[in-house]
């Protein structure tokens, strides 16, 4: 997979694409490993936290990122100012990403967060998950570590609404990898759609 494209970017060590951070690591294996740790951590701490109060917004996005990973890097929780590329995908530019974050989560509040319970069925409930997805992965707001956030994100929506979290075990890499080009590049959520269909079941 190739590496993020930023222009004048400083979060890299040298010219790799290892983030600068807090434990000064310079071995990919050794910091992807904390990374995971934390996102455990994580997963444990906001699931336990779910209620009748939650609000899954702008804030709740942003404090998933920030509280998962401050440990490790200056930039958690802080969208990039830089413009962002992966492969042929370029995600929103930086200049837009508050405008574009703001409208987002604002179409989200009109849908109530997706905290729908059961007043949706499965398939339509698959959909908008897929929607806004779509609509994060395009955004990109971070510098690093977007995708597992927005798993993240939606996992915990899944979970106040009385599904496990989404299952992708059966989805090879590459093709969750397609998929969110399709979102990124054609605004085509359908693929998506249909590998959050097929991992929703209820908890």
């Amino acid at each position: 997979m190739s590496k993020y494209r930023f222009k004048n970017s400083s979060i890299y060590i040298g010219d790799s694409d290892l983030p600068l951070n807090k434990l000064s690591i310079t071995d990919p294996l050794e910091l992807h490993a904390i990374e995971n740790e934390l996102l455990i951590q994580a997963y444990e701490l906001f699931y336990h936290r779910i209620d009748e109060h939650t609000v899954f917004d702008e804030a709740y996005f942003i404090s998933l990122h920030k509280a998962t990973f401050s440990s490790l890097y200056d930039w958690a929780g802080e969208y990039r100012t830089l413009d962002m590329a992966k492969g042929d995908s370029r995600f929103c530019l930086a200049l837009h990403l508050h405008d574009a974050s703001q409208k987002i989560f604002d179409e989200l509040s009109l849908d109530n967060g997706l905290r729908l319970g059961n007043e949706l069925p499965k398939e339509l409930f698959a959909k908008k998950l897929a929607y806004y997805k779509c609509e994060l992965i395009a955004l990109h707001p971070f510098y690093e570590l977007n995708g597992r956030i927005t798993r993240m994100f939606f996992d915990m929506i899944a979970a106040y609404n009385g599904y496990a979290f989404i299952d992708y075990s059966q989805i090879s890499p590459e093709a969750y990898i397609d998929a969110s080009i399709e979102c990124v590049q054609f605004a085509d959520c359908g693929k998506m759609e249909k590998i959050i269909l097929e991992g929703l079941h209820q908890a």
